[in-house]
């Protein structure tokens, strides 16, 4: 059997657009503010209020993780904006990467832990929102399935802004995301003054090994920094991908990464230790310690948490759908992924793409409760991703040491460092995960090719890609007979 390549035939260059859809596009489009956003907005969700009771399980040493975590997020923030820059079509962000560089293969691989991460990320995001809608309306026992009905409407409130089109969606994102920057930013300095030494645990609280404790704090690090690549996933929703990518992915990740230190060693010095570890409400508890006498602070707090994970999940809507929607365009997913109304919103991939995070969601309330519901979806999110981060990396490390390269001397030394310490960042998270969540990753994408192997077939009956030739029968080596 001969070996072909699966590689996308070169597609002839666009028309030139008429002024009616040019006036769409614009319209339909993320100018650098929105789309910079977009990327705090993804990566600062409810995460960040939850974040410092799962990191004090790991110790103090969790800080020094969350800060390694977020140069490495900086580093796939500018290695996202090269390869923006130079693949012509970056439709998908991830998945467009890899299927440029390495075919439909890998393209489809990429996109369906890409696509399996956003909507797990989004039941992560909203059962950690789940705890502050508890502590503002005061319910201190609820059971599984209130919960589950409080999860659903996170879930769809964002569903339902995103059905009304792009507008309308980065008008709300560029709201929660003021709402939500400054009263964490004024934790992350005023609640200094407040912090007390004492409250600090042990360097290594896990109990374990010290490796055991910087899987702990990698695996919640990284999910919280999930998000840096939107504007990527996003291109072509962003007006002027090749230059506003990079920026907005850059300077969301950078504000995104210095609120995160600042916040979470402030609530670990605000909260006792003990009662750190035991809450899923951090923030709650620290407001009680800078206001000691204030009934509102705690709730105020609480309703800030409700709307960040309302902004996060908006955003994270977005990008599951133009995640689906780029692979069902290329024919590479199912069709109805790839449906659009008259807004240009593909109404399918929001509703299947909120249906299942809601049916997981049913499944956890339903066996388990508390942080460890949180803490399962986290660690499925980041093993999923960091498969895409891997290949984009590989796409980008393969371009720079090819012959198609354009960038020489010192520019090559320093794209080489960005594109080699990404493909080691990714594994190591990957290896710092546990084997446990590897399993459970491993079982979801070898479901994937499962459904690949229909996918392929059919564009092969359609002729969209290359059948391979197979040698007749009667022209295969008789076996011999023993």
């Amino acid at each position: 059997m001969t070996t072909l390549s699966d590689r996308p035939p070169k597609n002839p260059a666009p028309a030139a657009p008429t002024m009616s859809e040019r006036n769409t596009q614009k319209a339909h489009s993320l100018g650098l503010t929105s789309a910079t956003a977009l990327v705090i907005g993804s990566i600062v969700g409810t995460g960040v209020f939850t974040m410092p009771a799962v990191m004090a399980g790991a110790g103090t040493m969790s800080i020094i993780v969350l800060g390694v975590i977020a140069v490495g997020a900086m580093l796939l923030a500018v290695m996202f904006g090269q390869l923006t820059k130079r693949i012509p079509n970056s439709d998908g962000g991830l998945y467009a990467y890899s299927r440029h560089e390495f075919g439909d293969f890998a393209g489809y691989l990429v996109g369906w832990c890409y696509w399996i991460q956003s909507w797990a990320g989004n039941a992560a995001i909203v059962s950690s929102w789940v705890f502050y809608v508890d502590a503002l309306f005061n319910f201190t026992h609820p059971s599984g399935m209130q919960n589950w009905g409080i999860a659903m409407v996170g879930l769809w409130i964002p569903a339902a802004i995103n059905l009304f089109g792009v507008r309308q969606m980065a008008w709300f994102q560029n709201v929660s995301v003021v709402l939500k920057f400054l009263p964490l930013l004024f934790v992350g300095v005023a609640g200094w003054f407040f912090v007390e030494s004492a409250h600090f645990g042990p360097f290594n609280a896990s109990g374990g090994s010290l490796y055991s404790g910087i899987g702990i704090a990698a695996g919640v690090a990284l999910f919280s920094f999930i998000g840096v690549e939107a504007a990527a996933v996003t291109a072509k929703r962003v007006r002027d991908p090749r230059i506003n990518v990079g920026r907005a992915s850059v300077y969301g990740t950078v504000a995104s990464a210095l609120l995160y230190v600042l916040v979470t060693a402030a609530v670990m010095g605000l909260v006792a230790h003990h009662t750190l570890i035991g809450t899923g409400s951090p923030f709650v508890n620290a407001f009680h310690t800078m206001f000691p006498h204030s009934s509102w602070a705690p709730r105020f707090i609480a309703a800030l948490a409700v709307i960040s994970g309302i902004g996060a999940l908006n955003g994270w809507t977005l990008i599951v759908t133009e995640t689906s929607r780029a692979i069902a365009q290329d024919d590479l997913f199912p069709r109805p992924f790839a449906w659009k109304d008259r807004r240009g919103t593909a109404w399918f991939g929001i509703l299947v793409g909120t249906a299942l995070p809601s049916l997981l969601m049913l499944w956890r309330y339903s066996t388990s409760s508390g942080l460890t519901v949180f803490t399962y979806l986290v660690d499925l999110s980041v093993v999923t991703v960091a498969i895409p981060y891997f290949f984009s990396a590989l796409a980008q490390l393969t371009y720079l040491v090819s012959r198609r390269r354009r960038v020489q001397g010192w520019q090559l030394a320093r794209d080489l460092s960005i594109a080699g310490a990404s493909v080691l960042f990714s594994m190591w998270v990957t290896f710092a995960s546990g084997y446990q969540v590897v399993y459970q990753a491993l079982v979801v994408l070898l479901a994937g090719l499962v459904l690949y192997a229909f996918l392929n077939a059919r564009r092969e009956r359609l002729g969209e890609s290359i059948e391979p030739v197979d040698l007749p029968f009667e022209e295969l080596s008789p076996v011999s007979e023993t």
